[in-house]
Parts: C-alpha cells; sequence; structure tokens
C-alpha cells in the first residue's frame, strides 16, 4: 500500500503529516510510528501527525513523538495543519477542541484554557503549580502548566547554560511527573519578550515547541513578570503568545510546507 506523506516544519519542529480524512489508513500503533520517524532509517520527524474524520470538529489530529508515543497537544502541528487546510477550522485532539485560522505563511491557534491543578498537570502529589518547592541541580522552584500536554517550568539568568540534554531526561523521567512532562528553561528578556529552550518528552531538545511557549508566557504572565502578548523567542524562531486569566491562550507564528512524497506502508511495520 502505498501512502502520500506532507512534510511541513513550524520553527524548525518537523513534522510527517499523514491525511486519512478521505481514504483511511491501516491502523497506526507505537512501533511503525517510531520508524517512520527515524531519521536515519525512515522518513524522519520530531512528531508524525495522522489527519482522521472527527465527529465533533472539522477533522481529527493525532500527535505521535518521535519516539512512537502519542501525545495530546503540539502547537507547531497545529499550525502546519491549518495552513494545510487552507481555512478556519476547528480541530479535535486528545487534548481537547482546538480553533485555527491559516494567515501569510502561517497560522493563529486558539490553545484552549490552560490547567494549573496539580492532578491536572498531572503530579505525583499535590503542590503549588505556581512555585513548586522541588529542584535538580541548578534549577530549581519551577511551575508547571498543562496546555494539553504537560509542561514544567524553570526561570533562569542564562537559557544557554543549563546543560537541558543532560538534565532534560532526568526530569521529563522523574516520578513526580507520572505521565513524563516536557521541560522548558526560559530567560526573561524585557516585559514583552522571553528567551526559551525545551527539551520535548519523547523527542528531546527542538527547535521549537509552540505548546512550551504557550505554557512558558502562561507562567511568566501569573507571576507578573511580562505583558500579553508576548515574544517568545526559540532556538527556530520567534512565536506571539496572548493570554488573559481565565481565558484561552492565542498563539501565532509561521508554518512551512517543506516537501510531499509517498512510502510503502509495509516498510516499516
Amino acid at each position: 500500500m502505498r501512502v502520500p506523506f506532507i512534510k511541513m516544519h513550524g520553527l524548525g519542529n518537523d513534522f510527517v503529516v499523514l491525511d486519512a480524512r478521505e481514504t483511511a489508513l491501516p491502523v497506526l500503533d507505537k512501533g511503525r510510528a517510531a520508524a517512520i520517524a527515524d531519521r536515519h532509517e525512515g522518513i524522519g520527524c520530531d512528531q508524525l501527525i495522522l489527519l482522521e474524520p472527527s465527529g465533533s470538529a472539522d477533522f481529527r489530529m493525532r500527535i505521535f513523538n518521535h519516539d512512537g508515543s502519542e501525545v495530546g497537544a503540539c502547537g507547531n502541528a497545529t499550525r502546519a495543519v491549518a495552513l494545510l487546510h487552507g481555512v478556519e477550522a476547528r480541530i479535535e485532539t486528545a487534548g481537547g477542541l482546538l480553533s485555527a485560522s491559516p494567515s501569510d505563511g502561517g497560522a493563529r491557534v486558539d490553545m484552549g484554557t490552560p490547567r494549573f491543578d496539580w492532578d491536572a498537570i498531572p503530579l505525583a502529589y499535590p503542590m503549588d503549580t505556581l512555585s513548586m518547592p522541588v529542584g535538580w541541580e541548578m534549577l530549581e522552584n519551577p511551575g508547571a502548566v498543562n496546555v494539553g500536554n504537560p509542561h514544567v517550568i524553570f526561570f533562569v539568568e542564562d537559557t544557554n547554560a543549563v546543560p537541558l540534554d543532560r538534565i532534560g531526561p532526568e526530569i521529563e523521567k522523574d516520578p513526580l511527573f507520572p505521565e513524563r512532562v516536557n521541560v522548558n528553561v526560559a530567560t526573561i528578556e524585557s516585559r514583552s519578550r522571553i528567551r526559551l529552550r525545551v527539551w520535548e518528552r519523547g523527542a528531546g531538545l527542538t527547535r521549537a515547541c509552540g505548546t512550551g511557549a504557550c505554557a512558558t508566557a502562561v507562567r511568566a504572565m501569573r507571576r507578573k513578570l511580562v505583558d500579553s502578548p508576548v515574544t517568545v523567542a526559540l532556538p527556530g524562531g520567534e512565536l506571539e503568545i496572548a493570554w488573559e486569566p481565565g481565558g484561552t491562550i492565542q498563539m501565532t507564528g509561521p508554518a512551512t510546507e517543506a516537501f510531499r512524497g509517498s512510502f510503502e506502508w509495509d516498510d516499516y511495520a
């Protein structure tokens, strides 16, 4: 069975998109998703995106990380899919219902309402998620936010001074986070700008993470360190995040289609 795909990226965070909205595909399991995402023997990507019909929205988006694990949300992928769809859409995800509007070279996405309760992150036991009394080496007193997937955020003087490739996986898999966690280290540069690096759960260091930018901006706004909207600068580029307490998060940024191709489904069994 020959299957078409679209390779896209948002600020360098790259995706293989499989469009099964009109023609169904066989079951996509963790092993096959990881094989397709493999950069040496597969097509290669940070996340594999599967589009399917939805009974509650214009379509459903499923998200598989590089290791094949399925997750609830991906902001960069949502912008890419909005650009691919071409018109305003309501998108069903495991993390909730999203709304997206394409624009020139990108999209604006309503990422929904952030959650702060300890059991919504989730954490292994109760604690204040605005300033958590925990630490790992030089990283201390983080905050936690769920924006469709779980994030922990550390504010530091210099994001580049943090060995995130080493400490990121330790925090991701700490027992405090029963569903693992995305790890964000951020520097507040001004009231209107944050610099951010992200260790992404199941994917590792990434050039950009849309949900990480949302979670980090929201925590900074809750602590009154920045104003809304704020620019979040990642290694791959910039996103604009707007949020008001009690409201939904608005994310605006670019997305790009790189190329199209096809592959034999059974080659990645």
